[in-house]
């Protein structure tokens, strides 16, 4: 049986199809465009992600027999905010991981929430690229559209959504959004409050490795699978026994020692530079 894995980059989604022995058939990439329209801010297209993706793995399976592939899963680019509104249609733009607009926020959470409490609720404090300090941010400035979300996801799991219907997260990217009570592996009550929305707005919470559903009929007609192609298969009972079987070692790169000493030279440097110039970074934003 053949299987698809999709990487939904921040510049580009990549592709791979392969056997369950791990060995790779074809492999292909589709690029887009980030928009940055204000200092500090970073933001993509969500439909542009769909879009390339069912161009590339149109791209990745012809030739191949629909009928051969099984699985398909999802990797991708973490903490960026998805907001959907009661239509299913992308709210706003997506703002992505590396967006430093929620400085506000941010300092909000981890000072006035307070990092013990965050710690407590999430065993995480507040980063300006993790999610609740976005969901703040639209809350705190575009108050209309934060009263339109209905569901919120993060940028892998708004594919695997349009795939399958099924609005989903895998515990690990979960834990980067500070939403997720890790301890006990549910989203934050406390943390839901804080942010202002309710839990039933959260992906549906699996291992990485679980089955969340099917493609859809209508989705695998547009794109040129079968109707049985499950998305995270179950070819493999556990995450060792896949590794056994398809991870290998292929070269050995052992470190250049001329570059190692120059790059630690360099290091040093960056070490008393950045705090020389952190506050400076923070007024232009």
């Amino acid at each position: 049986m053949l299987y698809i894995g999709v990487d939904l980059g921040t510049s580009s989604v990549k592709l791979i199809l392969m056997d369950e022995n791990g060995d790779i058939k074809n492999v292909t990439h589709r690029e887009y465009d980030c928009d940055y329209p204000h200092p500090g801010w970073s933001e993509q297209d969500p439909y542009k992600w769909y879009e390339e993706s069912v161009k590339g793995i149109r791209e990745l399976i012809s030739g191949y027999d629909k009928n051969e592939i099984a699985g398909l899963s999802f990797g991708g680019q973490m903490h960026g905010l998805v907001i959907l509104d009661e239509n299913d249609e992308v709210i706003r733009p997506a703002i992505l991981w590396n967006d430093s607009r929620t400085t506000v926020e941010n300092d909000y959470l981890n000072q006035s929430i307070g990092q013990g409490k965050l710690s407590e609720y999430t065993a995480n404090i507040s980063f300006a690229g993790f999610t609740a300090p976005k969901i703040l941010w639209v809350m705190n400035h575009e108050p209309d559209n934060f009263k339109r979300i209905r569901k919120i996801m993060l940028p892998k799991d708004y594919l695997a959504y349009r795939l399958t219907g099924v609005n989903s997260t895998d515990y690990s990217d979960a834990s980067g959004t500070l939403l997720l009570d890790v301890k006990n592996k549910k989203w934050s009550d406390e943390m839901c409050e804080i942010c202002h929305i309710s839990s039933d707005m959260l992906p549906a919470l699996y291992e990485s490795y679980e089955k969340i559903g099917v493609v859809r009929p209508e989705v695998a007609k547009e794109i040129g699978l079968s109707d049985h192609v499950i998305v995270a298969a179950g070819e493999y009972r556990t995450v060792n026994e896949a590794c056994q079987k398809i991870v290998r070692v292929v070269d050995h790169v052992e470190p250049e020692t001329d570059l190692v000493s120059k790059y630690d030279i360099h290091y040093q440097q960056y070490k008393n530079i950045y705090p020389a110039v952190k506050e400076l970074f923070l007024k232009l934003q």
